[in-house]
């Protein structure tokens, strides 16, 4: 059954959207589709990317660093008062969860669309939110429900409660900084001491918690949404356990493979984690799930998730618009309005080299051709002709594969990226691709240690397409041929990684015909 959309309007003439690349293009689609005008922003490394194309007004922010533009709550404050914006939503990254730039917006008559400041201050400790939800119930990792302090002693308490293997982990941030896993008692010392100072370089905050390390363990995360008055509606849950590096790569709705006793857990506790936190607007609460079945509360995400897509896709309704009617003090419909049906992947499209460890990669793009077809959606923020900057996230786009079944979404997610073309720069498309024909991901046979356990050999770039050997020999290959070796999956096999030749990075055709 699919979302009726409410008929109130969205009391929103304008919006500024502080972000860039896709999520800042995908907001902007739904902007258009209310009849709402849409303001970027841009850094100077941004003055012509396409978000800025997209959006009905631009305001430049400044400078290309992050912290002297998308990182400035001074400069988007002034930048939605000048442009006369109604309201501001922060996407994800950057100062989505922020409570003193909400408390700005605030400040400024401005809607912030997320989470209110108070909700967003009182979510901003994780160990806190850890203690309070399991105050309410919910199931929680083991591990002390305070800071661990930095004696030896301390350190050795911490580990009785967590068992080895236990992860140390920053109170102040995430993704993977400040995080270290320790095996043993004579590694507890050295591994406090990386971790807090990471920690603090990263966050401004060296504190550090402790929990068990649970493996294997699938990452399995719930959407909820929740309007002024409380109520809080669940739009299913999603699979995330293939990560690198604690950053999600492929993720997919429903999460395949779970009793029907352990998705009503799962459900149930985000319900109750999400009202024991006075939780507002959309957010994602996150567990892990051990091969028992039994439920871990990780975090609450108080923001739109990278991996959204995935949910549209199966409940046929738009997040954002929905974020948006909240934030205007909209309620939302009756329990049970919103079903699904389906399955939907996503695939994270990113400027980056696998076969160099997964290196950054910048430049500008020759040529760019996304995929399209029957149940195929493509959030994406680059173009033909568009420069991919150093300061940023490498990602260029997600693909998003819908079908009536997990193995036909899967399918249709590996032919959308066999017909992806990047050439200027190198993408992990065809790291995606061998990611995807793995045995265990086909099966749903999913852990969140399968890209650390298997990186080098799936890392391993192998055959040499044959447009590339052409194109080094000097031989005038035509840019079709360009764009399937872009694709390519077949050619020569070398021992060796085989840059430039598997990616193209940097190559392009000449005005001679020549390759430079």
């Amino acid at each position: 059954m699919g979302e009726v959309t409410p008929p109130t309007p969205i009391p929103f003439r304008k919006v500024l959207v502080a972000n860039r690349g896709e999520i800042a293009v995908r907001i902007f689609r739904t902007l258009r589709a209310l009849g709402i005008r849409s303001v970027a922003v841009y850094s100077d490394a941004d003055a012509k990317a396409r978000h800025v194309s997209e959006a009905d007004e631009a305001v430049s922010i400044g400078g290309s660093e992050p912290g002297e533009s998308y990182l400035s709550i001074d400069a988007v404050v002034h930048a939605a008062r000048a442009s006369r914006a109604d309201a501001v939503h922060p996407g994800y990254g950057f100062l989505s969860e922020r409570a003193d730039f909400a408390r700005a917006c605030e400040s400024a008559g401005i809607v912030f669309v997320g989470p209110p400041a108070a909700v967003l201050e009182a979510t901003g400790d994780k160990l806190g939110v850890k203690a309070r939800v399991a105050k309410a119930g919910v199931p929680v990792i083991p591990g002390p429900l305070g800071p661990v302090g930095e004696s030896a002693s301390a350190l050795e308490a911490a580990a009785k409660e967590t068992g080895f293997p236990m992860l140390l982990k920053a109170i102040g941030g995430g993704g993977g900084r400040g995080l270290r896993r320790v095996d043993r008692s004579s590694d507890l010392g050295p591994a406090a001491e990386s971790a807090r100072r990471e920690a603090g370089g990263a966050f401004g905050d060296a504190r550090l918690y402790a929990e068990a390390l649970i493996l294997p363990a699938r990452h399995v995360e719930v959407q909820i949404l929740v309007d002024a008055r409380g109520e809080v509606r669940v739009l299913g849950d999603r699979d995330c356990s293939l990560q690198r590096r604690h950053q999600k790569v492929i993720e997919e709705a429903p999460a395949p493979d779970l009793s029907a006793d352990t998705r009503r857990t799962l459900h149930a506790a985000a319900v109750t984690a999400a009202r024991a936190l006075g939780y507002r607007n959309a957010g994602t609460c996150e567990f892990l799930v051990d091969p028992k079945g039994r439920a871990y509360f990780l975090e609450v995400n108080r923001r739109i998730q990278v991996e959204h897509p995935v949910t549209e896709a199966i409940f046929g309704i738009d997040l954002v618009e929905w974020q948006l009617r909240v934030a205007a003090g909209q309620p939302l419909p009756p329990d049970g309005t919103w079903t699904s049906h389906g399955h939907a992947v996503e695939a994270r499209v990113c400027a980056e080299d696998p076969s160099k460890g997964f290196l950054p990669a910048s430049g500008s793009i020759v040529r760019l051709e996304e995929p399209r077809g029957p149940g195929i959606r493509v959030d994406g923020g680059f173009a033909t002709g568009k420069d991919v900057p150093p300061y940023y996230d490498s990602m260029l786009m997600k693909i998003i594969a819908f079908a009536e079944t997990r193995a036909g979404a899967m399918a249709r997610l590996d032919a959308a990226l066999a017909e992806t073309a990047v050439l200027g720069v190198a993408t992990n498309i065809w790291f995606l691709r061998r990611l995807l024909a793995e045995p265990d991901v086909r099966a749903a046979r999913l852990s969140t240690d399968h890209l650390d356990v298997h990186a080098d050999r799936l890392a391993d770039p192998g055959p040499i397409p044959v447009e590339a050997l052409l194109l080094a020999a000097g031989i005038d290959a035509k840019l079709s041929s360009l764009k399937a070796a872009a694709k390519g999956s077949v050619g020569v096999r070398s021992s060796r990684p085989p840059d430039p030749w598997v990616t193209l990075t940097g190559w392009r055709l000449s005005s001679d015909g020549g390759a430079s």
